[in-house]
């Protein structure tokens, strides 16, 4: 739930403006448009595998510049006259894959259909791609976009987006941004049993490098030792997990930071309505089954577990890494261990302010030689209810036989304070039909051709993205 910006004009132009407002009621004035997705689809598809197959991992510095050269391509293709950034993907290890995570196979998937399977394919190259065949369908089909499009991407949000608000404060990025009625996402929301969720915001995240050597505590060994040397030597590998302990409760579920979270907003009443109504709609067993988990933390019920996703922040380690892990034993005392870790913030809870309430507390406890190094992040963004991009989801949803799901926030996180917050105060949020699964994980998929009754396949995407166009237009 992601993470690319698409950015939605008001309907200024002419053309925009000429546009009936009961054009979405009346399917057949789509007609013209959905003969052309379907005769664009295998070009649509192409162009997404096309896509999957250059990677573009910022992360390992990977592909960078040829995945912005085809990016920028395929927008401009699209009728964008000019793109800015690139879109980047997670890691992938090939050998924990059923297909190869760069090849955008089509496989057939039993209680799916047809899908394409690679990094990036739900996350976010999928759901572009169709928005991109919406583009190209309606103007194939002779007519002009309803609605003006600003396009902002970046290339770096997989690792915290850290020069994405230098790019949209330029002075002509905001001078644009100034002129839209809000910002969208596309994405594939459907689940398997078709329900979608809206969320209003998303928490906000920094990742972190903490690094413990024996140069920089000034004990220790300043270079890898027999491990025999431990009775008379410090250990930079205990002291970083000595220092970790200190940032959570006992059982790692609570942060313990001092002023971590004082700002932290509680959850309203209108906000636990939401997640009440949710707990009702959603399966439990699903969760947990997709999860590949037995119980929550401390046990606590479905609705609970659901207001602690919604409302808690968090303090979780990514990987930690220390001296000699290859097969069989090493007897060494290794001189640096490396901990990378990720905190997540609620509404009201700063980014820099969680960083350096983080390095004051690793100070206070006597851990103050540890090196703390932010790789990204940024605050968290909340958008209302009420707001017209939201009620504009809503009724392209309902108009399809959907009744969504609606929460305060996603629990993860995506860089929309730049947008929701000073000086733009513009609604955001994600949109579009479909289905994948396997962000940041193996076997990553887009549905293209489902099978699934209740699930749309990349087509039904693209008439969602072009519906949302239109109810966009209709309703400035």
């Amino acid at each position: 739930m992601d993470r690319r910006t698409f950015l939605q004009g008001a309907a200024t132009s002419a053309a925009a403006l000429a546009l009936p407002n009961s054009a979405h009621s009346d399917d057949s004035d789509f007609e013209p448009i959905w003969s052309q997705i379907t005769k664009n689809h295998d070009a649509s598809v192409q162009r997404l595998q096309e896509w999957i197959r250059q990677p573009s991992i910022a992360a390992e510095n990977r592909g960078v510049n040829e995945g912005c050269d085809l990016t920028m391509r395929m927008f401009r293709d699209a009728g964008f006259g000019e793109v800015t950034k690139i879109h980047d993907v997670k890691q992938a290890d090939p050998a924990e894959w059923t297909s190869p995570p760069w090849d955008a196979k089509l496989v057939e998937r039993p209680g799916l259909g047809t899908i394409v399977v690679g990094r990036g394919a739900v996350n976010q190259k999928g759901p572009e791609a169709s928005f991109l065949a919406a583009l190209h369908a309606i103007r194939d089909s002779g007519r002009k976009l309803p609605v003006n499009l600003v396009l902002v991407a970046e290339g770096e949000e997989e690792i915290g987006s850290p020069h994405f608000p230098q790019i949209v404060r330029r002075p002509e990025v905001l001078a644009a941004l100034k002129r839209c009625s809000g910002i969208f996402m596309p994405s594939a929301e459907q689940d398997l049993d078709g329900q979608v969720t809206i969320t209003l915001g998303a928490k906000g995240v920094i990742e972190l490098e903490l690094v413990s050597s024996g140069e920089k505590w000034g004990r220790g060994p300043r270079k890898d030792i027999h491990s025999s040397n431990k009775a008379r030597v410090d250990s930079p590998a205990w002291h970083l997990v000595q220092a970790l302990t200190t940032l959570v409760s006992p059982d790692g579920n609570t942060p313990a930071i001092e002023g971590f979270a004082d700002k932290a907003r509680l959850i309203s009443a209108e906000e636990k309505a939401m997640i009440a109504n949710a707990a009702r709609r959603l399966d439990e067993n699903v969760a947990k089954k997709q999860m590949g988990v037995e119980h929550w933390v401390h046990d606590v019920s479905w609705q609970e577990a659901l207001e602690l996703l919604e409302s808690r922040p968090t303090v979780n380690i990514e990987g930690l890494v220390g001296g000699y892990t290859g097969p069989g034993g090493k007897t060494i005392l290794p001189h640096r261990a490396v901990a990378k870790l990720d905190l997540r913030l609620v509404p009201d809870m700063k980014a820099s302010e969680a960083l350096a309430a983080l390095k004051a507390h690793l100070a206070k406890h006597g851990n103050g030689d540890i090196e703390v190094t932010m790789t990204g992040g940024y605050d968290p963004n909340s958008t209302p209810a009420d707001a017209g991009l939201i009620r504009a989801q809503l009724a392209v949803y309902k108009r399809d036989g959907i009744d969504p799901i609606i929460l305060p926030r996603s629990a993860g996180s995506w860089p929309g304070y730049v947008f929701t917050g000073d000086p733009l105060h513009l609604s955001a949020g994600h949109f579009g039909l479909g289905h994948g699964n396997g962000a940041h994980a193996p076997d990553e998929y887009y549905v293209i051709e489902s099978k699934n009754p209740k699930v749309q396949g990349m087509d039904g995407a693209v008439h969602s993205f072009v519906k949302y166009l239109y109810e966009i237009a209709a309703a400035t």
